[in-house]
């Protein structure tokens, strides 16, 4: 069945989803899911050709296609005023991570140095301290001072999500954010079936890090309306 779509999935199962079916294709409506309002798509082309400009309709413009690269790149196509903004890597583990992990949870008195170091470090982060569907923050200290952050953000019951991943400009180069993302992963997948993040290709070593904690890639796109 198509809800049984891995993204679809995640989408419907968050705050706020809103479901367009037809007997082909599967639309989920979903506003601030991963920093954007999407519709996250799974089905037939042709079907989704025609439920798409339906969700838009229904939505606005400020939602956004997503789903597999070459799913979106065919409705792309097939609608007119949509065109492919942005390629990336779902990426997901089933497993526990078993290198060495390190990390703890942070209390929200904790969360202004969580924005600070986001604003020094990492100011394109989709996730932020209060911002919508971003639950609760993890990090590394070293004296005393905050040096790598993660955040648990767009989880659902099935599938713990990780966001905000973020070291220290000086402090990078020492496996501080694999291993606050081996402690995150450990932490989300007790009861869940798996743990998943959005990374872009260009951040090469942020996907080595992934990988080498057990992350497997799948290849997904997002389009907008134009």
């Amino acid at each position: 069945m198509l809800e049984e779509d891995l993204f679809v999935r995640w989408a419907a199962a968050s705050e706020g989803a809103r479901m367009f079916r037809d007997p082909e294709a599967v639309v989920v409506a979903c506003p601030d899911l991963a920093h954007w309002d999407r519709l996250v798509m799974a089905g037939d082309p042709d079907a989704l050709g025609r439920l798409v400009p339906e969700a838009l309709a229904a939505t606005g413009p400020s939602f956004r296609p997503f789903g597999p690269e070459e799913l979106v790149e065919t409705v792309a196509e097939r609608v007119p005023g949509l065109e492919l903004s942005a390629r990336f890597a779902w990426m997901d583990t089933t497993a526990p991570v078993t290198l060495p992990v390190r990390g703890a949870w942070l209390g929200e008195d904790e969360w202004p140095e969580v924005t600070a170091l986001l604003t020094e470090s990492f100011p394109d982060s989709y996730a932020w301290p209060g911002a919508p569907g971003v639950h609760r923050w993890a990090g590394v200290r070293e004296g005393g001072r905050l040096i790598a952050v993660a955040a648990e953000a767009w989880s659902t019951p099935e599938i713990g999500f990780l966001g905000g991943v973020a070291t220290r400009r000086e402090a990078r180069g020492r496996g501080l954010a694999a291993a606050l993302c081996g402690f995150m992963t450990n932490e989300l997948l007790n009861g869940r079936e798996r743990v998943a993040l959005l990374a872009d290709y260009d951040n090469v070593a942020a996907v080595a890090t992934y990988a080498k904690l057990g992350f497997q890639t799948r290849r997904v796109a997002a389009a907008r309306a134009v």
